[in-house]
């Protein structure tokens, strides 16, 4: 029987600080900040750009427990944000922003950054989505992420939501992913053969002044420095919270089912980095609507029958953790589309941005009383 109390969830989500009125952009997140210290506490933060805003929950004990986080917070960073002539909006990029006019967030850590990376570090004005999973063995958590990185393009796929870019039609469904990929350290990690491993991998890159910390590891999935937790971090931030909810439970039963092999002493085949990294370039191009290569059987299969078996694959785990549900939300999400597709929609109807952007801030309150 799996232990739901074991797979814990923590979520972040990265949002965009808008203008209502023309949809660009703003530099104000220390005027959210100010105003939620009280209601927000420390589950509210900056980041790099001033014109992002991250939201974090508390500790989860199940997706039910995420849910209600998700939209509580939500909620309330809605309201701060209607507080002072400002919205919210989910999406991996801006559609038409650019991040040369963006001010940089006054804190040492992100001025390092930018002094170690450059352009590529001012021109990373991207929004994700975040999933911790609790796993207090980090042995344990290691070879869970060893096998978890053939599932992350599919994961990935269901989340595309950025297929503008500086006022272009990018032609991928994730061009977040793209942007991202100049920084160091990020993208499909290699696998570790142990926890030991892993660790002087850390330690040597800290020894050769390549890293002051783990925490600089930007990787897709990582056993996270700090907590006892898997982070996946590879997913655009989706529009709706039905959306991030079903990733997160999609996230948690992959990490339940794994384990339970573990426990099983069954194994789930390991596949090199270089050819997951094939279908993580599928999904950013193509989302839900493209092919992804089935390595053992050695062809491409499409996204829609691979999404069916990975739903298969986690069926025994998701009543136990309560998020069978959840879980189905993936039909929905084949059947509407990814954000992304839904928001070349939109454009396609309109061809105008601010439009676009009404649309995305619609749909990132969809389900908030903040609304009513």
């Amino acid at each position: 029987m799996t232990d739901p109390g074991l797979f814990t969830l923590g979520i972040e989500e990265e949002f965009q600080i808008v203008d209502p009125e023309t949809g660009e952009l703003r530099s104000r997140v220390q005027e959210i900040l100010e105003d939620g210290k009280v209601i927000l506490a420390e589950r509210v933060k900056s980041e790099m750009h001033q014109s992002v805003v991250e939201m974090g929950t508390d500790i989860c004990r199940d997706i039910h427990d995420a849910r209600e986080q998700v939209i509580d917070l939500r909620t309330k960073l809605a309201m701060l944000a209607r507080k002072n002539g400002l919205a919210i909006a989910a999406a991996g990029t801006h559609p038409f922003s650019h991040w040369k006019d963006q001010k940089i967030t006054d804190q040492p850590h992100y001025h390092e950054i930018i002094a170690n990376m450059q352009q590529v570090a001012r021109a990373n004005l991207i929004f994700g989505l975040h999933v911790h999973v609790g796993v207090e063995d980090r042995e344990i958590a290691l070879h869970i992420m060893n096998a978890a990185r053939y599932f992350l393009p599919h994961i990935f796929a269901l989340s595309t939501n950025s297929p503008f870019w500086l006022g272009r039609n990018t032609g991928f469904k994730s061009y977040r992913s793209k942007v991202f990929d100049r920084f160091p350290r990020t993208g499909i990690p290699d696998y570790f053969s142990s926890i030991a491993e892993y660790d002087n991998f850390i330690k040597l890159l800290i020894k050769t002044k390549c890293i002051d910390s783990a925490k600089k590891i930007w990787w897709d999935i990582r056993a996270h420095p700090v907590f006892k937790t898997l982070e996946f971090r590879i997913c655009d931030l989706p529009m709706r919270v039905d959306e991030t909810i079903c990733l997160a439970a999609l996230i948690q039963a992959i990490v339940a089912k794994l384990h339970k092999l573990i426990k099983q002493n069954l194994g789930f085949r390991l596949y090199r980095r270089a050819l997951i990294a094939e279908n993580k370039w599928r999904a950013a191009r193509y989302g839900i609507q493209g092919k992804l290569i089935d390595f053992g059987k050695q062809e491409e299969v499409d996204f829609r029958l691979l999404a069916k078996e990975l739903c298969e694959f986690v069926d025994d785990v998701v009543d136990e953790l309560g998020s069978r549900e959840e879980v189905s939300y993936i039909n929905k999400i084949l059947e509407t589309g990814t954000g992304a597709d839904r928001q070349l929609k939109v454009w396609e109807e309109t061809k105008d941005f601010k439009k676009l952007m009404d649309y995305i801030i619609e749909e990132t309150h969809q389900g908030l009383s903040v609304l009513k």
